[in-house]
């Protein structure tokens, strides 16, 4: 589920590579050109097999999730977020079959790494569902557009439209905080469950990349505008300050 907002972009946004004026190197050149280069092709064919999967497995679960919610109209509200997961998934699958991949073996690579973190983050109430969507997804969805600002023109607005926000942001914080003004105790609880999901989606993300060589290479540098490994820090730093901001929307302590 995408549920960033433009308030929960770090203060220093503008520095970000997504925001930066103009694009250079394969940032600047569209996927005909820029998928001439074998290496720089795997790495995009499993970013997207990887972005394909977790929507695929984002539907799933807020299907399951609509099972806990307390009232018909929760209910609803979150078949509708499923149901514009699927739709993301739907544009991944078919961009990867246009550019000739099979859209099954892309995403074959990520399914064990993504099922072990919905297992080890499964949620026992409707609260810490809204708060995994929220909070947990966008950690994903952080570092995805930080990687898409190094892709070609094609490739990063297809990234950028999937991980659009679903426009249900509003829905998740409303309910979390009511939820927390009836009974501030829920509070704490909560805000552990929130540093569990950073440090299982920083963890997951981390194992995905390092068994990944096309990857792992983009992110440290050797595919055209790679990041280096300063720039892998400074990457992180945003992600942690966004998912502050988000816990701090929440009514949560980050």
């Amino acid at each position: 589920m995408r549920f960033m907002t433009s308030s929960d972009k770090p203060d220093n946004a503008a520095d970000t590579p997504e925001n930066s004026a103009g694009h250079t190197g394969v940032a600047a050149m569209d996927w005909a050109a820029a998928s001439a280069d074998p290496q720089y092709r795997a790495a995009v064919v499993d970013l997207l097999g990887a972005l394909a999967y977790g929507e695929l497995a984002a539907f799933e679960r807020l299907a399951e999730d609509a099972k806990l919610a307390p009232t018909l109209a929760d209910k609803a509200e979150l078949a509708k977020m499923a149901s514009a997961e699927f739709h993301h998934f739907e544009r991944l699958r078919d961009r990867l079959a246009e550019i000739g991949e099979e859209p099954t073996l892309a995403m074959e690579p990520f399914v064990a790494a993504y099922d072990g973190f919905h297992k080890q983050t499964a949620p026992s109430d409707w609260l810490e569902g809204l708060v995994k969507a929220y909070v947990g997804d966008s950690i994903a969805s952080d570092f995805y557009r930080e990687v898409a600002a190094r892709l070609d023109s094609d490739s990063r607005a297809l990234v950028l439209a999937v991980l659009d926000d679903t426009g249900h942001g509003g829905f998740a914080v409303e309910k979390v905080r009511a939820a927390i003004d009836a009974d501030p105790r829920v509070g704490g609880r909560l805000a552990l469950w929130a540093r569990r999901l950073m440090g299982e989606a920083l963890s997951q993300s981390q194992r995905v990349v390092a068994d990944r060589d096309a990857l792992s290479t983009m992110l440290v540098g050797g595919v055209a505008d790679g990041f280096d490994l300063a720039e892998v820090g400074r990457m992180f730093s945003r992600i942690t300050e966004a998912h502050t901001k988000r816990m701090a929307a929440l009514g949560l302590a980050a």
